[in-house]
């Protein structure tokens, strides 16, 4: 497809694909109060996840969001959902210890676990299943070393997998550009958007007031707790909670020089032939590949369009330059899709840290639970609910990751300037197959 025009749909949207079925809600004029228990900035499935902790506590929780609730990345992700920690067992243990790098390596399965009972007690309706994860090789040289990485790592390190060569390879996807790759099975897939609604659906059940298009503006510590200043006004807290990932900013400078802040961004196509879509992806799973600069694709809870995502752009840009990167690099997986038109195409931010872990804690007397990495359907929800439980003083509430060491860099200040030059720099790595 070379006329740019015949690219989209007529019906063509710059928003994510999720909200044609879970828009985000609409303007409530709820009044600020005066003083709360506990404030949670940041209305996505970290805060939420906490408040509903809080308030289910006997705890008066008020969640705060610049903008509509899950406005932000929790409703703008591709819905894979991983056992998420990045680093490996033997590069953690590098750092921490044997023991404790085992430890952490198991907050990864233990998030994944708790949000599927989670959404399985709640009931949840948001198309949640475990159809599993391929991981693909995009060299050879990458799938031995996919498979011997795998192999060397202790049992209660890794969830099950198990390998699939490139002579195999058909029976997951419907593509030759891999060189083998690996089957995750435990991994999941869900309508991030729908998932987002239950979470607020619950925490509003459980009398938490979520105030969004209310910007936090400043957090001023005093005796016995603090003042929040906000876009309506003025609120005094016990406790605060921080809960911006992706979108954290000057409001908590401390925490902003730690994360890096990167754009993800995701196409949909028009409704795809069945018989088409189920050869390309023949058992509905979720697809990672081994490039540093990843692409993740997986097709719409129906079946019938294809949501294909990475990082395209060397600088942040609009959804509308980034489509035809993406759908260009979808065609060259999947020749079948360069006349496939893109119905929806849309971008969102992810937090990085510098150590490639999630970090929770406090700082200031501010709770924080942040950096999930491009992980954070379940890592969010599950560490959210860890800071909701320590802000009510349970034991639950400790995790593997205490205590770890938040790092920065010298002179960062959370504008990551020298993001271009890495994506680059590893784009051209990916190319050259190293």
């Amino acid at each position: 497809m070379t006329d740019a025009a015949e690219l989209y749909t007529p019906d063509y949207r710059d928003q994510p694909f999720w909200w044609d079925g879970a828009p985000p809600p609409a303007a409530r004029e709820t009044e600020l109060p005066a003083r709360a228990d506990v404030v949670v900035v940041g209305a996505g499935y970290t805060g939420l996840s906490a408040a509903l902790q809080t308030a289910r506590g006997g705890r008066h929780t008020v969640v705060l969001d610049a903008e509509a609730a899950g406005w932000g990345c929790s409703s703008r992700n591709g819905g894979q959902v991983s056992t998420s920690i990045k680093p490996d067992h033997g590069e953690l243990a590098g750092r921490y210890g044997a023991e404790a790098a085992l430890a952490i390596r198991r907050e990864g399965m233990a998030a994944l676990d708790y949000l599927d009972d989670f959404i399985r007690t709640e009931a949840i309706d948001c198309d949640w299943g475990r159809v599993g994860r391929f991981h693909a090789a995009h060299t050879a040289k990458h799938y031995e070393k996919l498979i011997r990485g795998l192999a060397a790592q202790p049992k209660r390190a890794v969830a099950e997998w198990h390998a699939v060569p490139r002579s195999e390879q058909r029976t997951e996807i419907g593509t030759d550009a891999y060189y083998g790759g690996v089957v995750s099975p435990s991994h999941g897939a869900l309508d991030p958007a729908r998932y987002h609604a239950g979470l607020l659906a619950r925490a509003e059940a459980a009398v938490a007031v979520v105030i969004d298009r209310c910007k936090a503006l400043a957090i001023v510590r005093e005796a016995g707790g603090f003042q929040v200043e906000t876009a309506r006004g003025r609120i005094t807290a016990r406790d605060v909670i921080v809960a911006t990932n992706g979108y954290t900013g000057t409001l908590t400078p401390w925490l902003r020089r730690r994360l890096i802040p990167i754009g993800s961004y995701v196409i949909a196509t028009e409704p795809l032939a069945p018989d088409l879509a189920r050869r390309l992806i023949p058992k509905g799973r979720v697809v990672s590949d081994t490039r540093k600069i990843i692409y993740y694709y997986r097709l719409s809870p129906d079946g019938r369009r294809m949501l294909f995502g990475g990082r395209v752009a060397w600088r942040e840009t609009d959804p509308r330059e980034s489509a035809p990167r993406l759908h260009a690099a979808m065609a060259e997986f999947f020749p079948e899709l360069a006349g496939a038109r893109i119905s929806h195409s849309w971008l969102g931010f992810v937090a990085y840290t510098f150590d490639e872990l999630p970090h929770l804690g406090v700082a200031d007397g501010v709770h924080y639970s942040m950096g999930y990495c491009g992980s954070g359907v379940s890592l969010a929800s599950y560490f959210g609910m860890r800071i909701g439980q320590r802000v009510l003083g349970t034991a639950e509430g400790r995790t593997a990751l205490d205590g770890l060491r938040f790092p920065t860099r010298p002179l960062y200040t959370g504008n990551p300037w020298f993001l271009g030059a890495a994506v680059a720099y590893y784009r051209m790595r990916d190319r050259m197959g190293l």
